[in-house]
């Protein structure tokens, strides 16, 4: 989350098998990939169907044993989302280490600085925001993963409470402060320090506070903090936000765990988040940047809560080599399968979960649009229809209001036939053939929308192609929370 600031802000609230990269004269492959997922969603094409029989496995499978209860929230904290679902259970990750501390950024008690620390040989990849104020944090990691190219990655450090974004070059001397005292500490370069930031925009990052808390961090290093990590990076968010699973590779197993943080702000590319997800497979940098590029769009970009991107979106993707698995060093390598498989997965679930604990959230939703034109024109009408105030409302007051989905379909701009668009909800056909459903009961509808998950599901009657973006409802508690974000 991230917001303008205030002179004095008073304490707040706490709350598959890929395409192959083309080829271009001059280019390395992990510069491929970063130029391909610069690209806005409107122009994936044919990547998202590739993708999709992945998408819908992982979307079915469940991903790791969970704790039993949800980590209660810090003492001021949000109510916790209705459609919260437990942390999971993961193990330490072989090359991983993770230390959490309170730099201050928040005036009540709650950890708020996050560092990991990776053993050597490390491969990195990174997907950012493509938003035009960007952030200090993103600039850093943008310019230093092209330098090393991925390659050696010894350290993440990442605060929750100011965002460093729109602060000028004061910003990234700040982000170039801390990399330095990091990369001291750890006895590694500057380049191989990445970091991130979310809070208040606009507020410049006091790096003295990072700083001062490096040797507390560093004597807290452990294998098993991955809960601990989840909620030190939170801000509007009320619950920590986790997912594991296994794969193999060529036989032997691997582990693949991630956090993310997002509550609102949240739209597709990127989705409004920090997201960090580590593997102890051994993946070369350009084959692992080919994976967190294609799986992106995907997961990431296929969620919405508010239609707002931030400045500080940051996907980061770590392969320790830690694992007894062979190294990889294509994105396409037949072994490398049951991994592709498992990181979208691992990807999807975090994605989702954005969703559930969008800002003020009750309805977790499922749009799900076909007979498209083209990949990108189901992916458009979708989102359009998700992020409508007017559809989102609508699910909030648990109102079958079919008119609002129909005019959100129209406002696409995408092409469409109306005497063949048919609108669903759940089981119940709404309407058809641009007509109201002779099938139509108001009494069965209503009881439908009282669910807390709903889907949706649009069929604009020109093609064969099909899309799906997950979002919540509109409710009182956002215009609440955001009304009153800064004090």
């Amino acid at each position: 989350m991230t917001r303008p600031p205030v002179k004095k802000p008073a304490a707040r609230k706490a709350p598959a098998k890929p395409a192959t990269t083309p080829k271009a004269a001059g280019k390395t492959p992990a510069a491929i990939a970063l130029e391909v997922a610069s690209k806005p969603v409107e122009v994936v094409g044919q990547t998202i169907e590739r993708a999709r029989a992945a998408l819908k496995r992982a979307d079915k499978q469940p991903l790791a044993d969970v704790a039993p209860t949800t980590p209660a929230p810090a003492k001021g904290a949000l109510p916790v989302s209705p459609l919260a679902v437990p942390f999971p259970k993961i193990p330490p990750i072989a090359g991983v280490q993770i230390a959490t501390s309170r730099a201050g950024f928040y005036k009540h008690d709650r950890e708020d600085l996050l560092v990991m620390r990776f053993s050597k040989g490390t491969s990195v990849a990174g997907v950012f925001t493509r938003h035009g104020i960007g952030s200090a944090p993103v600039d850093w990691c943008k310019k230093h993963l092209e330098m090393s190219k991925g390659a050696d990655a010894r350290a993440l450090v990442v605060n929750a409470g100011c965002a460093n974004s729109f602060t000028g070059k004061p910003g990234a001397d700040a982000v170039r402060r801390v990399a330095s005292a990091v990369a001291k500490r750890f006895d590694c370069r500057q380049r191989d320090v990445m970091v991130a930031s979310t809070g208040v925009i606009g507020v410049l990052l006091d790096d003295a506070k990072i700083t001062h808390r490096l040797p507390d961090i560093e004597a807290k290093l452990t294998d098993d903090n991955w809960a601990g990590a989840a909620r030190a990076i939170m801000t509007t968010d009320t619950f920590a936000k986790g997912a594991y699973a296994e794969a193999v590779i060529d036989g032997e197993k691997v582990k693949i765990a991630g956090i993310c943080k997002g509550s609102g702000m949240i739209a597709p590319d990127m989705a409004t988040m920090l997201a960090f997800v580590a593997t102890d497979a051994a993946i070369s940098p350009a084959a692992l940047q080919t994976l967190a590029s294609l799986y992106t769009r995907t997961t990431f970009n296929c969620v919405t809560v508010d239609g707002d991107r931030s400045t500080n979106d940051t996907l980061l993707l770590f392969a320790t080599g830690q694992s007894s698995a062979p190294l990889i060093s294509r994105a396409g390598d037949k072994r490398l399968a049951d991994f592709r498989e498992k990181l979208e997965g691992v990807l999807l679930d975090l994605a989702l979960q954005l969703v559930r604990d969008g800002e003020g959230a009750s309805k977790f939703v499922k749009i799900n649009v076909t007979g498209a034109e083209s990949p990108a024109s189901a992916r458009k009408i979708a989102r359009t229809i998700a992020e409508s105030p007017l559809v989102k409302t609508a699910f909030a007051g648990e109102d079958a209001n079919w008119g609002r989905i129909a005019m959100a379909i129209g406002r696409a701009d995408e092409p469409i036939d109306r005497d063949r668009v048919k609108i669903q909800f759940g089981p119940l056909i709404a309407a058809q053939d641009g007509l109201v459903s002779p099938t139509y009961d108001e009494d069965k509808m209503s009881a439908y929308m009282k669910n807390q998950e709903l889907e949706v599901s649009v069929d604009v009657g020109v093609g064969k192609h099909a899309a799906s973006v997950w979002t919540c409802d509109l409710t009182k508690q956002y215009v609440a929370i955001n009304g009153d974000y800064r004090s």
